[in-house]
């Protein structure tokens, strides 16, 4: 086995796993891993910029990793970035900065890049299922973008399009630098003709509706089915590969755009991070379940992290 550390880089947040992996076997054991909420996207879809916070914010997580890195002793690293950075004007400022800290360049990669590791990472566990039909529909919501990738084994269509949690909860429900609590209806149907039509342009080269399953990724998914559960905290392995059905994810979206801030803050198991981002997230993943059909999604908690690490373990699916 190879170890080896992944790091993702996001809107939203960051994360890092280290995990032993043999591409012969399949087999990846996971020695950690963890998320830290930087807002690295904070502001840029208005002014196309990076903010000095939200650098300090990813530089001090990076240095968090780089302690974990060389404690477990990782042979490898590779540092992935996908939306805020890719679009921001001073994203060389960011390379500089991970580059001092981690020794390693952060691969500013394209939403279809980051589809493909999606795809790797949620379905590697899968395909030997008999209970899930194929095609897949692997969706990833992110903080600014969210990929739509569909497969059986390997991919077929990829696209990525501009509906992340954050990107729509700052193009719609900030006003005067405060989040609308809860949004209005008007804010809501605004939120939903952007997603309407990022689903429009998708569905322009990739099949949405010939996938048997979905499969959902990501923070936004991964709280809906926790909120689903009613789970005392956040439980990676209830979690994982758990089923949350259509009507369910209804209820939960409805509630959390009519709910206050003191209100979502108070579910046990949400993240800080995510309090005010949750409700447009959830509006995604639902919008999509209406645009297929789809019944259920199946939750992952594997997903891009495990594509990248699959990647430099030397079986990245690309």
């Amino acid at each position: 086995m190879t170890r080896v550390a992944a790091i993702d880089c996001g809107t939203n947040s960051i994360r890092l796993l280290v995990a032993d992996a043999d591409p012969r076997t399949g087999e990846l054991v996971e020695l950690d891993r963890r998320m830290t909420i930087v807002r690295l996207g904070q502001g840029v879809d208005r002014t196309g910029r990076l903010a000095p916070e939200a650098l300090e914010r990813a530089f001090a997580a990076c240095r968090d990793y780089a302690a974990l890195i060389k404690e477990l002793g990782a042979q490898r690293l590779r540092f992935v970035a996908t939306s805020a950075s890719r679009d921001a004007e001073n994203r060389d400022e960011f390379v500089r900065g991970v580059l001092d800290i981690l020794g390693v360049e952060p691969e500013v990669i394209s939403g279809d890049q980051e589809a493909e590791f999606s795809f790797t990472g949620a379905t590697k566990e899968l395909t030997g299922r008999d209970d899930l039909a194929r095609p897949f529909l692997v969706v990833d919501i992110g903080g600014g973008s969210t990929e739509l990738v569909v497969g059986e084994e390997h991919v077929r269509a990829v696209r990525s399009v501009d509906i992340g949690c954050v990107r729509m909860t700052e193009r719609h429900l900030v006003h005067e630098g405060a989040v609308s609590d809860p949004p209005t209806p008007a804010q809501v149907e605004a939120i939903r003709a952007d997603i309407e039509a990022a689903l429009d342009l998708a569905e322009r080269t990739v099949p949405l509706r010939e996938a048997h399953t979905l499969v959902g990724l990501a923070g936004s998914v991964t709280t809906v089915s926790a909120i689903a559960q009613n789970l005392p905290e956040y439980d990676s392995a209830a979690i994982h590969h758990s089923r949350v059905s259509y009507d369910k994810v209804r209820e939960i979206t409805e509630w959390l755009l009519a709910s206050t801030h003191a209100e979502r803050a108070a579910i046990p198991s949400m993240h800080p991070g995510r309090v005010d981002v949750i409700a447009s997230g959830a509006l995604v993943l639902l919008s999509i379940m209406e645009r297929i059909g789809a019944r259920e999604v199946v939750v992952s908690e594997h997903d891009i992290l495990d594509g990248i690490a699959w990647s430099v373990a030397g079986d990245s699916g690309e």
